[in-house]
């Protein structure tokens, strides 16, 4: 799909989309991030945390797997999940350029969150749909009409209407 611009209307609803992600999995943290390693947006609330290289790294941790995955015959994994002490990480791929990041502690379980992520990613699947289609839709041919109307519109001017 590649690159997209984010307005502040796409981040509300996607910001949107992670905090009923955060309600429906007890989850306290939900980052959403670029596959090129950018941090897109992040919901919730955990301390001392650099959302900036957990991205990056989120994102670098998806490319190494892919490798993986082809080695064993796989086209790519789409979830890994990540068992700490005290935090679990959850990370799935939203569509093939953006990733989620959930992370959780024990007072939810990993059933919960996948099921949580599953229905946000169409969630979100539908919020990234608007986000590359709906600004520039259209906008090439747009220009380009605009760009020979006004230019045809110059040469009748010059010309008196007369070609």
């Amino acid at each position: 799909m590649g690159d997209f611009v984010l307005y502040k209307e796409d981040v509300e609803r996607i910001n949107k989309v992670l905090s009923h992600l955060l309600t429906e999995s007890a989850a306290g943290h939900a980052l959403l991030v670029h596959k090129d390693g950018y941090l897109l947006s992040q919901v919730g609330f955990t301390p001392n945390i650099d959302v900036t290289s957990l991205a990056a790294l989120a994102a670098g941790s998806f490319a190494s797997t892919r490798a993986i995955a082809h080695l064993i015959g796989e086209t790519e994994f789409t979830v890994m999940f990540h068992q700490g002490a005290k935090e679990n990480i959850h990370i799935s791929m939203m569509d093939e350029d953006v990733i989620l990041v959930l992370i959780f502690d024990d007072r939810t379980n990993l059933g919960m969150v996948k099921m949580a992520a599953t229905h946000a990613k169409q969630k979100m699947g539908e919020v990234l749909e608007i986000v590359r289609n709906n600004h520039f839709q259209g906008l090439d041919e747009q220009l380009d009409a605009d760009h020979g109307n006004y230019v045809q519109g110059r040469i009748d001017g010059m010309f008196n209407g007369q070609t």
